[in-house]
């Protein structure tokens, strides 16, 4: 193994290091707490190691928000392809969605909630954040009919979103969210006729 390998290994390293520990952080005690100061102390390098990664907090959340997508996706994709049947697929899809969300509240504000400097719905999007979104196009364009896919798929995110946003926050009661996936199932598969 040559020099530079092993220095471009370390690297990875150190930067995982320091995505983990911030993930860690954000879920136990929430994104203020995230500093550099205190992810320098958690993984034992000095702040200025942490500046030759990332230019400071936002571009921490950001590779976490990127994580969180790729693990996002993955949930999707499980749920969709474990389901018989497209609205099986698209049930499984919402209630993999959500639970994420409610699961992962401060890696899905990393993703959703907080600014990032990540590029959205365009081909510079990171990979994870267009698999996360295939997901969801895969769920959805089978129930598509004369629908533009792509624009069915963006207003069953919006809704996805602001059920687990809204649930999350106490505006909706929680016992009536499975409901609440059942009537909008219902209106995305055609069955509210």
């Amino acid at each position: 193994m040559s020099i530079q390998t092993r220095r471009e290994r370390e690297r990875a390293e150190r930067e995982r290091l320091i995505v983990n520990a911030a993930r860690e952080l954000a879920e136990t005690e929430g994104w203020d707490a995230v500093t550099t100061r205190r992810l320098a102390a958690e993984i034992e390098y000095s702040q200025p190691v942490l500046y030759t990664h990332f230019k400071g907090k936002d571009a921490i959340m950001a590779a976490v928000a990127v994580e969180g997508f790729a693990d996002m996706a993955a949930r999707l994709r499980a749920a969709r392809t474990a389901a018989d049947g497209p609205r099986a697929a698209l049930t499984a899809v919402a209630a993999a969605y959500t639970d994420f969300a409610r699961e992962r509240p401060a890696l899905y504000d990393a993703m959703f909630t907080h600014a990032v400097d990540l590029p959205f719905a365009t081909p510079d999007a990171p990979a994870a954040l267009h698999a996360a979104f295939g997901e969801l196009l895969h769920a959805v364009q089978p129930l598509a009919a004369d629908d533009d896919p792509g624009i069915l798929t963006e207003t069953f995110w919006a809704a996805l979103h602001g059920l687990a946003t809204l649930t999350r926050s106490a505006r909706l009661p929680p016992d009536l969210h499975a409901h609440r996936l059942t009537l909008l199932i219902a209106h995305f598969a055609g069955e509210s006729d």
